[in-house]
């Protein structure tokens, strides 16, 4: 009779348990988030890319981050002071800790930069550029950068803080080699002192977040939404991104398909939200090797010689890709980079080379290829707006010059491996996030690669003497007049040059169930503790 008391008696506990549980999600709010990406890796320091720093960003955290209008603002770091041109001290924010308990020091800072600057850190070219780190105390960081850098706080963002003792205790000391396709214990696990913590992650399945009740940033208001998980889901197929929208399985897509737009703007269950993006898109293209790869040219390489760069770029109808693949929501341009107005460039520079065949057709002649040639061009499957239709109109205008082109399409996490490794002759690009700076794209996407960092995006391996001489005086010239005359005519080289095929600035929109609020902003960045869920 005792056992059986016991029995009815846990049965009755087990019933209330679960009737708890069933209250408590009416108070828990979790974020259903989708793109056609994964998250490459937790490791943070090994690969910089939009959906990648925007899934870290919001575990980890740098010593300034972006605000809502785009400025910088304190995080880890409470301020700052520039005692001399080369010289930078940072006061490191007392009382946080890790999602492991341990607090925060100067040593993780110190430790996390030197890091950064390995040579397999997709962020070494801004690890370099802000130079030695140097503990001066417990919360205390001084910097010393290699020249005067008036950019070193733009260097910072998205530059995030590990646990050093986590990092050796996981044996995780060296970044992972995302290239190699190398997996580490930090690529599928973290530990930061963002406003969430990692779960769980299983590539191209899901990756689950929950709330860090302990983070700094609660008690100081900082956590202005009411998230407390996040599941995020990559669905590559664009067509059951958006069912999933529809049907409420998703809460938020970043990147909805263009062509559903107007449908759900229409559709009283959904919101959408759209600004321009801090973005420039383009076509890279191999300019290093003496033997294109995957053509049958042999011998040679036909994208060595300007006439041809130039007949692929005016065989581009930069406007039909506007009307169709971007269905509006693109401004095309003539110049990489994201933001040239922001930039206060010259709108000269952003003049594009007419689209006329006929002309295209006889730099192809001149050039000696009157029948074109095979390329394949790499493409990636929802990294950028539309990008899959782009790479196929693409196609289809190049063959009016006798350019016959193989559309290689693969996911995110495949692509950027490939390209990395610079297994590529011709490729598609998005550049730009946090800032307008030029030398953010100067310096990492169209210098000639080395081996402190520059150049590490210069996947078409582009190397011009007078263009980089340009790009290390600007690293530190102070003077702005003198500065913005040495950037507009590194631009100019590669504009005259036609090292890049430059097609447009992206609009992007979000899709999200009309019951959540969110921040857009300039750098398709979602702030999860600013999001509302009602």
């Amino acid at each position: 009779m005792k056992n059986h008391q016991n029995i009815v008696l846990t049965s009755l506990l087990a019933s209330g348990l679960a009737a708890l549980l069933c209250i408590l999600p009416a108070e828990a709010k979790t974020l259903r988030w989708s793109s056609a990406g994964d998250m490459q890796t937790a490791d943070p320091h090994a690969q910089n890319s939009g959906v990648n720093n925007n899934l870290n960003g919001q575990i980890f955290e740098g010593l300034v981050e972006r605000g809502k209008n785009m400025e910088i603002v304190p995080r880890l770091a409470t301020g700052w002071r520039q005692p001399n041109p080369t010289t930078w001290v940072f006061d490191i924010r007392k009382n946080v800790k890790f999602h492991d308990g341990k607090p925060l020091t100067a040593d993780d800072v110190v430790w996390s930069i030197l890091r950064m600057q390995q040579p397999t850190s997709n962020f070494r070219v801004y690890a370099n550029g802000i130079g030695k780190p140097r503990k001066i105390d417990s919360h205390t960081v001084e910097l010393t950068t290699p020249v005067p850098n008036p950019v070193t706080l733009e260097m910072l963002v998205n530059m995030f803080i590990m646990s050093r003792d986590w990092a050796i205790a996981n044996k995780v000391e060296k970044v992972q080699d995302y290239a190699a396709k190398e997996e580490t214990f930090a690529a599928r696990n973290a530990n930061g002192t963002g406003p969430f913590m990692l779960v769980s992650r299983e590539p191209e399945v899901k990756t689950v977040l929950k709330k860090n009740p302990n983070w700094w940033g609660i008690a100081e208001k900082k956590f202005e939404g009411n998230v407390t998980d996040v599941v995020y889901t990559p669905i590559s197929s664009e067509a059951t991104r958006m069912s999933a929208l529809l049907s409420g399985e998703i809460d938020f897509v970043l990147d909805p398909a263009v062509q559903n737009l107007e449908q759900f703007k229409r559709n009283k269950a959904l919101k959408v939200i759209q600004g321009i993006e801090n973005r420039v898109v383009f076509f890279g293209m191999d300019q290093g090797r003496d033997e294109l790869l995957y053509s049958n040219v042999k011998g040679k390489n036909p994208l060595k010689d300007k006439r041809v760069r130039q007949a692929m770029y005016q065989a581009i109808d930069i406007e039909a890709i506007k009307r169709t693949a971007m269905r509006g929501l693109s401004t095309p341009t003539g110049l990489v980079h994201p933001n040239p107005v922001a930039a206060g460039l010259p709108a000269a520079l952003t003049k594009r080379l007419p689209f006329d065949i006929a002309a295209a057709t006889k730099l192809m002649n001149d050039a000696g290829y009157p029948t074109g040639f095979d390329i394949t061009l790499d493409c990636p499957i929802g990294r950028y707006l539309a990008d899959e239709r782009i790479c196929v109109s693409v196609a289809g205008m190049l063959a009016k010059i006798n350019i016959r082109v193989r559309v290689n399409t693969m996911p995110v996490s495949t692509y950027f491996a490939k390209i990395q490794k610079l297994d590529t002759s011709f490729y598609m690009l998005g550049w730009g996030g946090s800032t307008f700076e030029p030398i953010f794209t100067l310096q990492p996407v169209m210098h000639s690669r080395n081996t402190v960092g520059d150049g590490d995006y210069n996947y078409g391996q582009v190397k011009d003497a007078k263009f980089d001489a340009l790009v290390q005086q600007v690293k530190g010239e102070l003077d702005p007049k003198k500065r913005m005359a040495m950037i507009v005519e590194a631009f100019k080289i590669y504009n005259d040059n036609v090292y890049l095929l430059p097609l447009h600035l992206q609009i992007i929109p979000w899709a999200m169930r009309a019951n959540m609020s969110a921040i857009h902003r300039a750098d398709n960045w979602l702030e999860v503790s600013w999001v509302v869920i009602k």
